[in-house]
């Protein structure tokens, strides 16, 4: 099945076995063999300099959950312009190239809010929102199961690929604020991520290494000023958790190849660059098995030898298989020339247009300035400590710590401010930006950088303060929160206003209940719950009651699969037997196990509100474990249901004042 509104690029299909895998890989080594003659030749387009973007989106429901509407809004545009991420929840946009000089900066931004514009209004009529964000808050895993891949063969193909390569579950661990242990069995963890490309082309292909390794020197800056994407399924991580999600989400070397000196498909790289980007090209095909194929008819080299320029598309699939946070691209402009392009792939989507626009600037205006002003890069920096700038600046943002040129330490915020700010400055002038142009981005991104008011810092601060919302002793649902901070985020996206002047999301911007929010247990369940194990005292669950002032502790076996409950009553017919409490040391104790109530009534993150309400009607139970692949999750209690209780008869009422 081929879908319309997918790009040529993404229609691919073929799986490589055989045959076939040697056919495609024949082609990729004589389109490899062509473009080292076009570098030799320098065949490529020279003193034009182009910038392009590509904008990637989440579709959510009224419930402020992702909504796999992305084929019903791109049938209903029309529009070359769009095409299909891995999601059914997503939809990417890609601007004209625009010339980097003049008011091209702007003209892009123009075009990428008004493709924005236009999907918002697709949107809208089919009870869909557009969030510009990294990594949606309100994703859960239930949302990326296969059911919510966009049915393209590439995508499926690229899926049972990297799943047989890999051998088993994929393994996600990132340490932030909070702690993310979780399993995955399909390349669907990707979909988490949005991302805000921008492309450079080169005016002097020539110069690609050099550019393209002071590309790799800045890829820490770039990304400190723009981090968005500090949560993922409920827990704080990283300033811009995006980086590691995709390494680990695109990572097929099993565990016993970790011990060789290896690279994941999504990566810094392994050193600088020393010859031309064939090189790159030539590492792609060395080290990274194809993954998909297609029946590839172009000769490249016969192209070359009758006067025409080739496509390369064999070697480009291959290439889009490989996620270097920078990526080297062969294109064909519009007026039929070859060119070099460096895509910057580490930037986050959002917080809003103007705010991507402006971190493209500060990085264009820094190739610009340090691309004429820099001789050797490599002879002034290890690559070891570029790589290392790169992770610091995605776990701390603005608060990381670069060891920089000659082996001089900074810390990211002074450093942009009183060294990089000016560069770009002066970057953007030399490449002939119009001045008032750069002014205007740069000062978006001065205002950001001197208030460290990022896109991560908004959320972690948004979601600190809606803690105060609940009762002294309880906090409201993460679930809630973080339904209201994608209300704000699309809110506030919908304003002229840049995320350095967005005052903080409020609890009372989550209006979900009103449009179906409630339905969801993964709304109202309490993710913060104590366990115990089978053979632990009796005594270490009435104490932890105490402590906690909680009347259901769940059970688990040694696999943190659950076996039982205990419940406060179950305790107090124990206690009651008990001539003595607590018992005298040595006098013998009790196991959980025998008090524990065995057979249970469960539910899953996906379960109806309403029907988790009536299970525990029916059954006449105070709380429903929260379970997920067999483990527990979380706990739903009669109090986490007094408050839905008051919506759903709030919208129960106002659904009958309309029917009068």
């Amino acid at each position: 099945m081929t879908i319309d509104n997918t790009h040529e690029h993404k229609q691919t299909s073929g799986g490589l076995e055989g045959a076939a895998r040697r056919t495609f890989m024949r082609a990729v080594l004589n389109d490899l063999r062509a473009l080292d003659r076009m570098v030799a030749e320098n065949a490529f387009e020279r003193g034009v300099s182009r910038v392009g973007a590509e904008q990637e989106m989440f579709l959510v429901d009224g419930a402020y959950h992702p909504a796999p509407g992305a084929l019903k809004i791109l049938e209903t545009m029309r529009d070359a312009h769009f095409t299909t991420e891995l999601g059914l929840f997503q939809v990417e946009a890609n601007a004209d190239p625009q010339p980097f000089a003049g008011h091209g900066i702007r003209d892009m931004e123009a075009q990428l809010t008004a493709l924005f514009v236009k999907v918002r209004e697709a949107a809208h009529p089919l009870g869909y929102q557009v969030v510009l964000t990294g990594i949606l808050p309100t994703i859960l895993k239930s949302d990326l199961g296969l059911h919510n891949m966009v049915p393209n063969p590439r995508y499926m193909t690229l899926n049972r690929a990297m799943n047989e390569a890999r051998g088993e579950a994929f393994d996600f661990s990132i340490k932030g604020i909070d702690d993310l242990v979780v399993k995955h069995d399909s390349v669907m963890v990707e979909a988490c991520n949005a991302s805000f490309q921008v492309h450079l082309q080169l005016s002097q292909p020539e110069r690609f290494p050099h550019f393209y390794n002071l590309s790799q020197f800045l890829l820490a800056p770039a990304l400190a000023v723009g981090v968005n994407s500090p949560v993922l399924f409920g827990r704080r991580l990283w300033a811009e958790t995006r980086i590691a999600l995709f390494e680990q989400a695109c990572d097929i070397r099993t565990p016993g190849h970790h011990l060789r000196d290896s690279i994941p498909r999504v990566s810094f790289g392994s050193r600088w660059l020393e010859g031309s980007i064939v090189d790159l090209y030539k590492e792609n095909v060395s080290r990274f098995r194809a993954l998909v194929g297609a029946d590839i008819e172009e000769n490249a080299l016969a192209e070359l030898d009758a006067g025409r320029v080739p496509e390369l598309k064999a070697l480009r699939l291959h290439n889009g298989t490989i996620y270097r946070w920078n990526r080297p691209c062969y294109g064909i402009s519009e007026n039929g020339k070859p060119h070099l392009r460096i895509e910057l792939r580490v930037l986050p989507s959002g917080p809003t247009v103007p705010d991507e626009v402006a971190n493209a600037a500060f990085w264009l205006g820094l190739m610009s300035e340090l691309g004429a002003t820099i001789d050797d890069l490599p002879a002034r920096m290890d690559f070891d400590h570029a790589r290392a700038n790169l992770y610091a600046a995605a776990r701390d943002g603005l608060s990381a710590r670069f060891t920089w040129l000659d082996h001089e330490e900074f810390a990211a915020q002074p450093l942009i401010l009183e060294k990089l700010l000016p560069l770009a400055e002066s970057g953007l002038h030399r490449a002939g930006v119009d001045a008032a142009d750069a002014k205007h981005y740069l000062g978006i991104l001065e205002r950001r950088v001197s208030t460290r008011r990022t896109g991560s810092r908004w959320m972690l601060q948004s979601l600190s303060d809606m803690k105060e919302h609940g009762t002294p002793d309880r906090s409201p649902p993460m679930g809630a929160r973080l339904n209201a901070l994608v209300a704000a985020i699309i809110a506030r996206q919908k304003t002229d206003r840049v995320v350095s002047d967005w005052e903080r999301a409020r609890f009372d911007e989550n209006d979900s209940a009103r449009t179906g929010g409630f339905r969801k247990i993964s709304q109202h369940m309490t993710t913060d719950i104590f366990t115990v194990r089978p053979d632990d005292p009796i005594e270490l669950v009435a104490d932890l009651m105490g402590w906690e002032r909680i009347r259901h502790v769940p059970v688990e076996d040694e696999k943190g699969r659950l076996v039982g409950l205990v419940s406060y009553r179950g305790v107090l017919r124990f206690l009651t037997g008990l001539t003595r409490y607590p018992p005298q040391p040595g006098s013998g104790s009790h196991a959980v196990s025998e008090i524990m109530k065995r057979e249970l009534i469960t539910v899953t993150p996906e379960t109806p509100t309403l029907e988790a309400i009536e299970l525990m009607k029916k059954y006449r139970i105070g709380c429903l474990p929260v379970l997920q692949d067999g483990h527990i999750v979380a706990m739903v209690t009669e109090e986490d249901f007094v408050d839905i209780a008051g919506k759903v008869l709030q919208e129960e009422e106002g659904a009958a004042d309309g029917a009068r």
